[in-house]
């Protein structure tokens, strides 16, 4: 039987659940681990990280998955439904920001890999927000407003409006130890930023 559309997921997910008989596991995650807003424990969880994996596709489906970091407190919670994070300076290519001008649906992904090694998912629809427009954004407090990446300036910020936010399981994420490490914010030396690592700066055929 067709789950009510009211419930969590999608058809997909619902019809693979029936398929491979985990509908009754997936139906005790819906009804006790998943919300639709961000609870007190979830948005002090937030404000505590340093660093955040981002979900887009475009309009034909095609998706990129990306990453940002900053200090923690870099991605701002307003409040239940909504969440704010900054763009900074990148390789210009603009890959999430692009998906996002064409299809506003996005998956956050929060893991702790430093103390409690859990994550958290967050579910929503995207919005960019240029630096002027900041003050607009209703309940978001003046201290937001303040840069909070080690003198870095956002060059724009994302606005999600939160549809669904769900824990990930500890089982498997490592617990790490961070280091020391030193660097260049803005620059464009590739060395500094990494070189030819992955041996693409050739004269490869099969490039795109």
């Amino acid at each position: 039987m067709d789950k009510p559309q009211s419930f969590p997921g999608s058809r997909g997910e619902h019809a693979l659940q029936q398929t491979f008989g985990t509908s009754k596991r997936a139906e005790n995650f819906y009804n006790r681990q998943m919300l639709g807003r961000l609870n007190t424990a979830m948005r002090a969880f937030i404000e505590q990280q340093e660093m955040l994996f981002i979900a887009t596709a475009d309009t034909h489906g095609e998706c990129d998955c990306s990453f940002r970091a900053g200090l923690p407190g870099f991605v701002r919670v307003v409040d239940e439904k909504r969440l704010l994070f900054p763009e900074y300076r990148g390789n210009g290519v603009l890959a999430s920001l692009g998906n996002i001008s064409e299809n506003a649906q996005i998956g956050l992904m929060f893991l702790d890999f430093f103390k409690n090694t859990i994550g958290l998912h967050v579910n929503g629809r995207a919005t960019i927000v240029e630096n002027a427009d900041l003050a607009q954004i209703p309940g978001l407090p003046p201290a937001a407003l303040r840069d909070a990446a080690g003198g870095r300036q956002a060059e724009r910020w994302v606005l999600v409006e939160v549809e669904e936010a769900y824990i990930h399981c500890s089982k498997h994420i490592p617990l790490l130890a961070k280091q020391e490490k030193t660097i260049e914010w803005g620059t464009d030396d590739a060395r500094l930023k990494g070189g030819n690592f992955f041996d693409v700066q050739t004269n490869d055929e099969n490039r795109c």
